[in-house]
């Protein structure tokens, strides 16, 4: 196979795992209109469709969809093996790719690298912010990083965080017009600052357990972010009630700023796990960044 027609088949399993000709150019550092260039001539020396093109989406016709099965795990092999080599370096190097949810993203993630990477030049880590729940093989990351009851059964997964709770707070000023609720039901007479998580479809459920009784509350409100911190500014603000990782929290509550209600009915649950495909080799990069996120009790 020439190098020709091995940089077009790495440019066509972008492109179909991005399923966008915008971040697959991103992705790999070259302009769009290259990329779509190579694309076409690929099409064309095969002598058939493999993108399916609209003005809003990429997507992979049959044959594409056929083609990316045999080509993206050679492709993975090669680019693991390659990452193997840095081991005959004196220093790990290479690039490594992982998608977190913003809490994992700046609580752990975030302070972990903050010590790693001075030491490693050679390093690059790319962190994805995502609350989806991402297929980590298909979307190209080396792995991925969500509460230990969201990683999927055929992943390896470590803990790399502590158990958590989650915290319903309001400010002294929202209480002072309206009564603390009792029950995780009260919430419906509130009005609550909500999240919008694509894993959902909707906004998300307020999760409550108190002695083996669980309940999942749809709240409501004026308020819908997808963020924490435009969450936790509005709750400041006196703007509503809103349900937050109790470390984000712990801080306000105690300098009274923040008052914390229906603590009896936040239980701890598994913390965050890094996840990877079980059949993935340890690059001594990968090893490394593993090994400085593993959680020791």
């Amino acid at each position: 196979m020439t190098a020709e027609s091995y940089d077009q088949l790495a440019i066509f399993a972008a492109v179909a795992q991005e399923r966008s000709f915008t971040r697959a150019a991103a992705r790999l550092g070259m302009s769009q209109p290259a990329l779509s260039r190579a694309m076409r001539q690929l099409e064309d020396r095969l002598g058939v469709r493999l993108l399916s093109r609209t003005t809003r989406s990429v997507s992979a016709t049959e044959a594409g969809e056929q083609l990316l099965r045999v080509i993206a795990p050679r492709f993975e092999e090669i680019d693991i093996e390659l990452a193997l080599l840095s081991e005959f370096r004196d220093k790990p190097a290479g690039k490594l790719r992982i998608t977190a949810g913003e809490h994992s993203a700046i609580t752990i993630l975030q302070p972990v690298l903050g010590k790693l990477l001075p030491d490693n030049p050679d390093l690059s880590i790319e962190i994805i912010v995502d609350y989806g729940l991402t297929d980590i093989v298909a979307e190209g990351f080396d792995a991925g990083v969500r509460l230990g009851e969201q990683v999927a059964k055929d992943m390896i997964a470590m803990r790399i965080g502590p158990d958590m709770r989650m915290a319903v707070v309001g400010s002294p000023a929202y209480f002072a017009r309206y009564s603390k609720p009792v029950v995780p039901g009260d919430l419906m007479q509130h009005n609550c600052i909500t999240l919008r998580m694509p894993t959902y479809g909707g906004l998300f459920l307020w999760e409550f357990e108190k002695n083996g009784q669980e309940l999942k509350v749809r709240v409501e409100g004026q308020l819908v972010f997808n963020n924490i911190a435009m969450r936790l500014e509005a709750a400041l603000k006196g703007l509503g009630l809103a349900y937050m990782p109790e470390d984000l929290v712990q801080e306000y509550v105690a300098q009274g700023r923040l008052i914390r209600v229906l603590a009896d009915w936040c239980e701890p649950f598994s913390g965050y796990h890094l996840y990877y495909p079980s059949r993935r080799q340890s690059s001594p990069a990968f090893t490394l960044l593993r090994e400085a996120l593993r959680y020791l009790d």
